[in-house]
């Protein structure tokens, strides 16, 4: 695992191209285009740079790594459907982009197919084990990924959630809506579930899932269920999707729990957010490259530990005596002392 340094938080600002180039045959790639300087190129997801999230905070953090390496050139496209992904990958590598990053995990075929075309084009991708298919680690040593361990910032927010209702009383009930059924998804709600059980025993975690990360009405119908259902607190994975979730539970009244960033600014309503800096780790993986630090094959891993991940604002009806459970666990999860799972039950 490499350690990583990070940086404070940073300032958006964003100038979005798209242009459709594609790969063409099964044959060698033309070769790239010479650029003078180092250049960095970001491809969205659907949630697209808009997102007010996971998106946006990637591209947060491209326009800091221009801010502040010298002589950074960058671009980011923006895929408005997935069949966007392969063209907008393979534009930047014909015009010699040094390297590029795929914005999620559900970029990753397309970003393998076009790696592969251009061997000697550094890439990385957001949210995805690259030891595993479609890179397979040393076999694409040009792919680098960046992982991020929201199973362990979710138990401390699931810890949150249960400790609130077990003080409200009445029904021991919360729940979370995530997107699509996808690892990086998954791994937030099992951080969350095993944390609430861990502080609340009595609690009952209700699942579900929206198949979406863009529509907010369906985020919205998943949440509204589980609030009929009894939760007294919805926690939402899902993008731009979630903020219909989050908006149930504004109008039901209850707590709603915010996700990537500090969504507090939603309202009094949001207990807290699962924050994920995954700004941080599109600029330290473009000035890695830059710098001759690139990894390729492997995974960058942010946690607890390093700050990669953590909890953004809390309400401050939340008890001090919860507060103080939620540091200690902290402290037993930075130690390794507890494990937080990674697989939903």
């Amino acid at each position: 695992m490499k350690k990583v340094r990070f940086v404070a938080p940073l300032a958006a600002l964003a100038t979005v191209a798209v242009v459709a180039v594609s790969l063409a045959g099964t044959g060698a790639a033309a070769p790239a285009q010479k650029q003078a300087g180092y250049s960095a190129g970001l491809v969205s997801d659907v949630g697209r740079f808009n997102d007010k999230g996971f998106n946006q905070n990637q591209l947060t953090g491209l326009k800091y790594a221009q801010a502040h390496i010298p002589g950074l050139k960058t671009t980011a496209l923006e895929s408005h459907s997935t069949g966007d992904y392969l063209p907008n990958f393979a534009s930047l590598a014909r015009k010699g982009v040094n390297i590029i990053i795929g914005a999620g995990f559900l970029l990753a075929n397309q970003e393998a197919t076009v790696a592969k075309q251009f061997p000697n084009t550094k890439f990385a991708i957001t949210d995805y084990d690259v030891t595993g298919a479609p890179f397979n680690g040393a076999k694409s040593p040009n792919v680098e990924g960046l992982t991020y361990a929201t199973q362990e910032n979710s138990y401390l927010v699931g810890c949150i959630a249960s400790s609130m209702a077990k003080i409200k009383g009445g029904n021991q009930m919360i729940g979370v809506v995530g997107g699509v059924k996808i690892p990086p998804v998954d791994t937030f709600l099992a951080g969350y579930q095993a944390g609430a059980k861990k502080c609340n025993p009595a609690i009952k975690v209700l699942v579900g899932y929206s198949q979406d990360f863009v529509d907010q009405a369906k985020c919205k119908t998943v949440g509204q269920n589980q609030i009929d259902q009894g939760a007294q607190v919805v926690f939402a994975v899902a993008g731009p999707c979630g903020l219909g979730a989050l908006d149930a539970a504004k109008q039901a009244g209850i707590w709603g729990i915010g996700v990537d960033v500090d969504q507090s600014y939603l309202g009094k309503h949001i207990l807290t957010s699962a924050v994920k800096r995954v700004d941080n780790g599109v600029y330290l993986a473009i000035k890695g490259a830059q710098s001759g630090q690139f990894k390729g094959g492997a995974n960058l891993t942010f946690n607890l530990k390093n700050h990669g991940v953590g909890l953004g604002k809390i309400s401050p009806n939340v008890p001090a005596s919860v507060l103080k459970k939620v540091a200690s666990l902290r402290k037993l999860i930075v130690a390794g002392k507890i494990v937080p799972p990674v697989k939903v039950k």
